[in-house]
């Protein structure tokens, strides 16, 4: 087998059908740069709802008068709970200073006593900053002795499992629909390609060529289309990035900021779309072709 003659062939198809080349190019453009452009606001959300989820801190008051030893003790039994990641001790001196620093006020000259009981800070880990799996360790901290109320802004996490759903669904929707379109334009433009070309590929099957010898061409052609749509949307998106990262403050851009693999991820992305709509092509049409 020639490959020199196997991509001969698959550039040939570019001349055959250029129209319909030319308009699979672009829709695989269109549909990488969209998916690109989905790609890269949905991974900076993502971070800030991360960066948001761990900001959440659970709170666990304690019951007065206590001592020490409980405390100690509270603290111990804190740190073997499954999904807490550290805890931080807050006594009634640092709740009073924590209490000026926000409100500007001293506790003390303002109702003459301290009235804030001492607690804990508690820090989740990272997979437990979830509505559910937060709900269920507030049960086991009101559960150990000592622990009068535990605080947490469960609507702030529950708000965010929302949005975070909302988000993934709404981008696996519209990433399937982009790829559909971009294999079926493909797809389209090959069968053309083919039925251009029926004529060899009946003297090809007459003579003993291989399946895979007929049908190589026409896959490479596919992914050539897509090779060229994913360079034109990497061509695009790099410059609409630098460009964005340079109108904004250093602290925003690294919300537009992509890493290098991105754009190889792109390039890979729409080679796999013109192979996949070649191959449906090639697997449908080039016995049809034969046969008629």
């Amino acid at each position: 087998m020639s490959v020199l003659y196997i991509f001969k062939e698959g550039i040939s198809g570019f001349r055959r059908a250029k129209l319909a080349a030319v308009g699979s190019i672009i829709t695989i453009t269109i549909s990488l740069l969209l998916l690109g452009i989905f790609y890269v606001i949905s991974t900076n959300t993502t971070r800030i709802v991360a960066d948001l989820r761990a900001r959440v801190e659970v709170e666990a008051f304690l019951d007065e008068p206590i001592s020490r030893k409980r405390i100690s003790e509270i603290e111990t039994e804190l740190s073997s709970v499954e999904g807490i990641a550290r805890v931080q001790f807050v006594s009634k001196e640092e709740a009073a200073k924590i209490f000026k620093e926000e409100f500007g006020e001293d506790i003390d000259n303002v109702l003459d006593f301290n009235p804030l009981p001492p607690s804990f800070k508690i820090f989740l880990s990272e997979e437990y900053r979830t509505t559910e799996l937060a709900d269920t360790i507030r049960r086991q901290i009101e559960a150990i002795r000592g622990i009068a109320t535990v605080a947490y802004r469960k609507d702030l996490l529950e708000f965010l499992d929302t949005r975070a759903k909302m988000l993934y669904t709404i981008g696996l929707a519209f990433g399937i629909f982009l790829g559909i379109t971009a294999i079926f334009l493909v797809s389209n433009t090959i069968r053309l390609t083919i039925y251009a070309k029926r004529k060899a590929i009946q003297t090809m099957k007459l003579v003993g060529a291989t399946r895979l010898f007929v049908r190589a061409p026409f896959v490479i052609e596919g992914i050539m289309q897509g090779i060229a749509g994913g360079i034109i949307a990497v061509a695009i998106m790099y410059y609409l990035i630098t460009f964005a990262a340079g109108l904004v403050s250093a602290e925003l851009a690294e919300f537009i900021h992509v890493d290098a693999s991105f754009y190889t991820g792109v390039l890979t992305t729409g080679a796999f779309l013109g192979f996949f709509g070649s191959m449906i092509s090639v697997r449908k049409f080039i016995g049809e072709s034969v046969a008629n």
